[in-house]
């Protein structure tokens, strides 16, 4: 358990911790599902998911993030990787500007690892 302190609120916490963060390794990339952008109107006052994905790369080694918003899904048919349905996602690559990929969008390069 984390203990919740000043800094860390209860909902950030996880109730345990798993033994590893290691996933089936299907892509040697991480796939942010339910992906959303930030917005300047709302009025909450906690990290936006782009912030925390930032943060996350200011960690050395770490993978590339897609954002899949709804509405997306990324089709991977062996070294193919093609973004298909209506909306758009969004790429975060450590050291990079994120960048912003339309429906249809090859995506094979993401499937090697010297991204």
């Amino acid at each position: 358990m984390w203990p919740p302190s000043a800094s860390t609120p209860l909902t950030t916490c996880p109730s345990f911790t798993p033994p590893t963060f290691s996933a089936i390794g299907l892509v040697p990339f991480n796939i942010n599902p339910h992906y959303l952008d930030p917005d300047p109107n709302s009025k909450h006052m906690g990290e936006t998911r782009e912030q925390r994905i930032l943060q996350y790369h200011e960690e050395p080694d770490t993978p590339s993030v897609l954002g899949l918003r709804e509405g997306s899904m990324l089709l991977v048919e062996g070294n193919q990787a093609t973004l298909l349905g209506s909306t758009k996602a969004r790429l975060f690559q450590r050291g990079k500007p994120t960048t912003e990929h339309d429906p249809g969008s090859d995506l094979s390069f993401l499937l090697t690892d010297a991204q």
